[in-house]
Formats: structure tokens, C-alpha cells, sequence
């Protein structure tokens, strides 16, 4: 097979900017946002600006996208003359974008594909996907990459603020009597995933000026004595905030292989509510 002839596939979750997207040649399959009476393809058919300002009317659901929706994709990235699709997703512990991804893939006996489970969310999996594109552009070959993107799975972090526990406890994701002790006690939690690709807190501040400080501090704290990796900050309806963060950490952006900034998906945001903050890495070999 001609390695050249490798596609990579991620979803919407997984927050890749549309400009890498595009200089990456990166196709992507969109989630559904759900509300009672409709239903859109998140980043097709409506923004994340319209579904955060949107929350206080409604709180969606979301959803993997339907087994219909990504079947059109891999025939299109067939029809493109691909053979080979590496398919780097969100943690199959937050979504069943894994396991329905992976089921339709069955139906394509005839090219070779690799579904991964980055066990994160946002560009904590996006990074993957974007790093499975560069190693395909340096001409390496189906199996490499896949073992590459593999191991570097421990590598790729994103730590996200909270400002509100509001959508977490109404989601049912945080105890009623937690969510008033937070809530009275302005407890703000830094979320991440484990290994195992589930959220947990693996930081609480008081107040959100300490939660953004701490949040900084983890990012730095893994970076600081890198030199090739990739950094990300992106946000959930909160620009302003994610700008002033930039201007905090503008050294590292500077010094990262690759900046990456955004909004959240609303797939994450429906969860947490507006005014979320990821900052990201992700370790390259020196």
C-alpha cells in the first residue's frame, strides 16, 4: 500500500482547530447536540456560541453521531482514494464515539483502519490526531504511526477550570450536598482525565483568580524543562479570560512546536457550563 494514502479521521469532541484541519488534511465527524425537539451536528449545524448562550433556556444532550452520518464518512475518505484511516477519538469512557466508530469499521473489509481511544477529551485527544498527521507527512507508515500515537497517549494532558458547579450537579456528575458545600464555599475544581480516560478533580481552588493561578501552574509545571511539545488553551464562551491567559504564558506559547486555541466543544460544555478554560500539552520527543 502506498503509505502516503493514509487518512486521519477525529470528531468534534476532540477540538482540532479548523485551520490544522485543514493544513493537516485532518477529516472530522461531528457529535449531535441534542435538545428536545432537534437535533444539530456540532460545528455544522450550529455554533458553540449558540449552544453556550443558549444553556440558561436549555440544557441539551449530546451524542455520538449517528452509525448513518459515520458511515458517509469513511465512504467519502474512501472515494478520496484512502485505503488506510487512522482514527484517534475521545475517551471511550466519556462518549460511545469509540465503540460505534469501531463497529462501523467493520463494514469496511476492504481498507485497513485503526480506531484509538485517547482515553481524553478536547484537545487533550485533539493533539493525537494532529501528531498522527505529522507523522504521516514525515512518510512513516500505518503501523508506525499507530504505535507512535500509542504510546504517546500518558503524554497528552488538558486540565480545565471550572466556573460554576452549577451544570455539574444538575448533570448529576457532582452530589447535591458537595455541589452546596462548593458552591457556599466558591470551591472551584480543576478537572482532568485519568488513565482510564474518566474525569476527576485533581485540583480544588477558592475562587476563580486561584483556580486560573493553579491551573497555569500545572501546565508550566510540565513544561517548563521541555523543549519540543505542543501547548493548547481553549475556552468555553470565556475569550476574554483565554486571551489574558495567553498573555500570561506568552513565553511557552512562543517556545511550543505548535499553539493551538479555540472554543470547547459545547459536547464538553453542556456539562460544565460557560465560562470553562482548558490549557493543554503534549510532550514531543526532544
Amino acid at each position: 500500500m502506498d503509505q502516503n494514502k493514509i487518512a486521519i479521521l477525529t470528531d468534534s469532541c476532540s477540538d482540532v482547530p479548523q485551520s490544522l484541519l485543514e493544513r493537516f488534511h485532518i477529516y472530522e465527524m461531528a457529535l449531535r447536540i441534542n435538545y428536545k425537539d432537534r437535533s444539530y451536528r456540532d460545528r455544522v449545524d450550529i455554533s458553540p456560541e449558540e449552544v453556550y448562550e443558549n444553556l440558561q433556556k436549555e440544557i441539551p444532550h449530546t451524542s455520538f453521531p449517528t452509525i448513518g452520518e459515520m458511515h458517509e464518512t469513511i465512504e467519502k475518505i474512501v472515494a478520496d482514494g484512502y485505503d488506510q484511516i487512522i482514527i484517534p477519538v475521545i475517551s471511550s469512557g466519556l462518549s460511545g464515539t469509540f465503540k460505534a466508530i469501531k463497529m462501523v469499521c467493520e463494514d469496511f473489509k476492504d481498507i485497513k483502519t485503526k480506531v484509538i481511544d485517547t482515553k481524553n477529551i478536547g484537545l487533550g485527544s485533539g493533539f493525537l490526531s494532529v501528531y498522527a498527521a505529522q507523522l504521516r507527512d514525515q512518510k512513516l507508515n500505518f503501523e508506525e504511526i499507530v504505535e507512535k500515537v500509542e504510546n504517546k497517549i500518558a503524554t497528552s494532558n488538558i486540565y480545565f477550570s471550572l466556573k460554576t458547579l452549577e451544570y455539574l450537579i444538575k448533570g448529576g456528575r457532582l452530589g447535591r450536598v458537595e455541589g452546596m458545600i462548593g458552591r457556599l464555599l466558591q470551591v472551584k475544581p480543576i478537572i482532568t482525565c485519568d488513565t482510564d480516560g474518566i474525569y476527576y478533580t485533581v485540583e480544588k481552588a477558592r475562587g476563580r483568580k486561584q483556580s486560573i493561578s493553579k491551573l497555569i501552574k500545572i501546565v508550566q509545571d510540565k513544561i517548563k524543562d521541555k523543549k519540543n511539545y505542543y501547548l493548547c488553551i481553549c475556552h468555553g464562551y470565556a475569550q476574554e479570560e483565554a486571551d489574558k491567559i495567553r498573555e500570561m504564558m506568552q513565553p511557552y506559547v512562543d517556545s511550543a512546536a505548535l499553539f493551538m486555541e479555540g472554543q470547547i466543544s459545547p459536547a464538553l460544555g453542556v456539562h460544565t457550563g460557560p465560562g470553562l478554560i482548558g490549557i493543554g500539552c503534549f510532550e514531543l520527543d526532544d
